[in-house]
C-alpha cells in the first residue's frame, strides 16, 4: 500500500510543471481530469508544428480550472504571454487545437501591424459579415445591421446566431463563406481559425479559396524573414 501511495505520489508531483526544450513553462494548477491525456506529448506535438518565431509569443502555459472558462463558456483563453487551457480535455488532439487557436492570439499581439495593417483582413471579414446579413434576412432571421458591422466579439450577437438562428441553419448560411461558424464571431476569431486550420491541416486549398486575405497573412508571419521589426 505504501508503494502504491508513492507511486501516486511521484505521478502528481511530475504533474505540478515542466520546461520543454524550447524554454516554454508547463503549469499545472490543477491536474488534468482525465490522466490518461499525456500532456507532454501534446505540448511536444504542439511545438512542432509551429515555427520557433511564432512559438516564442508564449513564455507558460497554464492547465487549471479558471473562472474565464465558465463565464464565457471557452476552454481555453491566451492573456499576456500565458495560454490558459481547460484542465477537461476530450484527448491530446484536443489540446493541441487549443494551444494552436491561442497562440494565434499570441501572434496578433506580436505581428497585429503585419496582419491587421493594410486593412485588408478587415475588408474581407466585413465583406462576408454584410454578405452574411443579407443571406440570413432572406432566410427570415433578421437582426440590425450594426449587428453584422461590429467587429469586435459581441455576446448579443453570438446568442443571435447561435440561438436564434441555430446551427444547422447557419450551418447552411456559412457554407463557402466563413471556414466555420465560430470564425464569424469576429475579426480577432476570424483569424484564429484560418490560423489554426493552417497549422492543423496539411491540405490549405479551402482556406485560400473560402478566406484568401486570412491564408495571405499566415504565408507571410509563418515565415520570419517576411517580417521587418
Amino acid at each position: 500500500m505504501e508503494q502504491i501511495i508513492q507511486r501516486m505520489k511521484a505521478k502528481q508531483n511530475s504533474r505540478i510543471d515542466f520546461y520543454t526544450s524550447t524554454g516554454l513553462h508547463v503549469y499545472f494548477k490543477e491536474p488534468l481530469l482525465d490522466d490518461s491525456i499525456n500532456v507532454e506529448s501534446s505540448v511536444a506535438k504542439f511545438e512542432s508544428m509551429l515555427p520557433s518565431h511564432l512559438l516564442s509569443c508564449v513564455e507558460m502555459i497554464i492547465f487549471g480550472d479558471f473562472k474565464e472558462f465558465h463565464e464565457r463558456s471557452i476552454n481555453a483563453f491566451y492573456d499576456s504571454g500565458t495560454i490558459y487551457v481547460s484542465n477537461l480535455q476530450d484527448d491530446e488532439k484536443d489540446i493541441v487545437d487549443d494551444l494552436i487557436h491561442e497562440l494565434s492570439h499570441a501572434a496578433e499581439e506580436e505581428y497585429g501591424y503585419h496582419i491587421y495593417g493594410d486593412q485588408k483582413l478587415h475588408d474581407e471579414f466585413l465583406n462576408k459579415r454584410m454578405h452574411l446579413y443579407k443571406i440570413l434576412w432572406e432566410m427570415g432571421f433578421k437582426a440590425p445591421k450594426a449587428f453584422f458591422q461590429n467587429l469586435e466579439y459581441d455576446q448579443e450577437f453570438d446568442d443571435f446566431l447561435y440561438q436564434k438562428v441555430g446551427y444547422d441553419n447557419l450551418n447552411n448560411a456559412l457554407a463557402g463563406l466563413f471556414i466555420s461558424p465560430y470564425a464569424a464571431t469576429s475579426l480577432r476569431e476570424y483569424f484564429a481559425t484560418g490560423f489554426t486550420d493552417f497549422f492543423i491541416e496539411t491540405n490549405h486549398k479551402f482556406l485560400k479559396t473560402v478566406s484568401p486575405a486570412v491564408y495571405e497573412k499566415i504565408i507571410l508571419i509563418n515565415k520570419e524573414e517576411n517580417l521587418d521589426y
